[in-house]
């Protein structure tokens, strides 16, 4: 009988959500720890997002944490101050584009953070920007199309400076630091 292994991950601002690399010189999964050959990620983060992955060697468990009924938040830090208008919008849903065709985002949660949240530091870090404001936004989708919170915070007029994914159902990344990785003995 085969041995399912689970592991949470903090994965770091531009590494790969896989573990080898087609075209050359960027890091990946591999590089953070000897994971067992047959183990995958739950999803992907692009190299430009960071925070919580899940990775499994379980089927089952990969198809029921893929599905829209788990909640992912995330922490959106955007450039400028949205309005409750802007929130509204993505409170609702918005067009956006996904492989060349226009989908409609499934209705978010999505409020300010009153204080930025405590994260592992970027690096780099993002630019900052003495005449720009930003704000950490907390989103919360049932769905993962590629590169959507960005995409959907652009929608809106405010686009995304630092993107973590917080939390997928019960998981969060608080207390992980970047690149560390747990083993659970499920999830």
């Amino acid at each position: 009988m085969a041995r399912y292994r689970y592991f949470l991950i903090y994965k770091p601002y531009q590494v790969l959500s896989q573990f080898t690399d087609p075209v050359g010189g960027k890091r990946t999964l591999g590089e953070l720890y000897d994971f067992p050959r047959d183990v995958y990620p739950v999803g992907r983060l692009d190299e430009d997002s960071e925070g919580l992955l899940l990775l499994t060697n379980d089927p089952q468990q990969n198809q029921y944490w893929l599905g829209q009924n788990i909640e992912k938040e995330y922490y959106a830090q955007v450039e400028g101050i949205p309005p409750e208008t802007a929130l509204a919008q993505l409170r609702s849903g918005v067009d956006i584009r996904v492989r060349k065709k226009i989908h409609r985002t499934l209705p978010a949660e999505a409020q300010i953070l009153p204080a930025s949240p405590v994260l592992p530091a970027r690096i780099p870090p993002i630019r900052y920007r003495k005449n720009v404001p930003d704000t950490w936004l907390t989103l919360t989708l049932r769905e993962g199309k590629n590169r959507q919170v960005r995409r959907m915070t652009a929608k809106v007029g405010f686009p995304t400076l630092r993107l973590v994914r917080w939390r997928m159902g019960a998981h969060t990344a608080a207390g992980l630091a970047a690149g560390e990785i747990l083993e659970l003995a499920h999830f």
